[in-house]
């Protein structure tokens, strides 16, 4: 795999020529002497929230984006309860179950649904 100095012709020198181990340690020196003198900066519950906030509108503007994490919680929703992600129902055509009933529930199952079922 070329390094930088083959892809680029720039020269094997400084910090972004090292492994990426060599560049944790000396950043995480260089965090630990800030906080030593106190002028690291850290965040204030606000400010977190703020910057929270301001990353999600950030995220949320790229629509597909948004779609794809849905769709994948709601697979991943499907696969915790049991029910798998609808594939199956979907490539055969078949969209509802033999009793009438689609499939959609939210929250725990209703124990009397069974008593119905007899």
């Amino acid at each position: 795999m070329p390094n930088n100095s083959q892809s680029q012709n720039r020269s094997n020198r400084g910090f972004a020529a090292m492994d990426a181990e060599q560049q944790r340690e000396i950043a995480s020196k260089g965090g630990r002497a800030a906080h030593e003198q106190g002028t690291a900066h850290e965040f204030s519950p606000d400010e977190a929230r703020a910057a929270g906030r301001k990353g999600g509108v950030s995220v949320s503007k790229n629509r597909q984006h948004m779609s794809e994490i849905g769709r994948k919680g709601g697979e991943a929703r499907g696969r915790k309860q049991g029910r798998g992600n609808g594939s199956a129902a979907r490539e055969n055509g078949s969209g509802t179950q033999a009793n009438g009933d689609d499939g959609a529930r939210f929250g725990p199952p209703n124990p009397l649904d069974a008593i119905d079922q007899l």
